[in-house]
């Protein structure tokens, strides 16, 4: 949704409430320069959230607009912390709740990844063959990646290699 920034007062407004706000104007269906310059306003470029500099309980949350070095007036961001000490517990029991629900679901995600190689490789366990050391070395490997030490939050390399 495109917004606009009045150049009077800094206030920030949709297409839809500058139409509510001039009944008497018929807009057209697209707002180019001349537009922008007859309503007196400019439009906020969509800028994206930040993603460096921000904490492992920590997010990016809109903060207004602002000027950039072009002149075009886009969104700004404030890097603000996801818990706080208040109603829900201290911070520190509000984080390590968080992140034992982050690991049970890496961990429930990682188990069904482990069961689906292992179904991928049951027919290797049928009467009629022989299993090779490789192959159950890899299936031991997939039953023991819950021992691993990145467990819930294991990698692709931490993985075994299917031979």
């Amino acid at each position: 949704m495109t917004e606009y920034r009045k150049k009077t007062t800094g206030e920030i407004k949709t297409q839809g409430e500058l139409r509510r706000d001039n009944p008497n104007i018929s807009f057209p269906k697209v707002w180019n320069r001349d537009v922008c310059d007859a309503l007196d306003i400019d439009p906020v470029m969509i800028a994206a959230a930040p993603t460096e500099g921000i904490g492992q309980y920590q997010h990016a949350v809109r903060n207004g607009v602002e000027q950039n070095s072009n002149g075009d007036w886009v969104y700004a961001w404030q890097i603000v912390d996801m818990f706080s000490d208040g109603d829900g517990g201290t911070k520190a029991e509000q984080q390590t709740a968080y992140q034992a629900q982050l690991d049970s679901s890496a961990a429930d995600q990682n188990r069904r990844s482990r069961d689906r190689l292992i179904a991928e490789t049951d027919w290797w366990a049928s009467s009629d063959l022989t299993m090779s050391s490789a192959q159950n070395s890899y299936r031991q490997a997939l039953r023991d990646i819950t021992a691993h030490s990145n467990w819930p939050h294991v990698e692709e390399a931490d993985w075994p290699t299917k031979p």
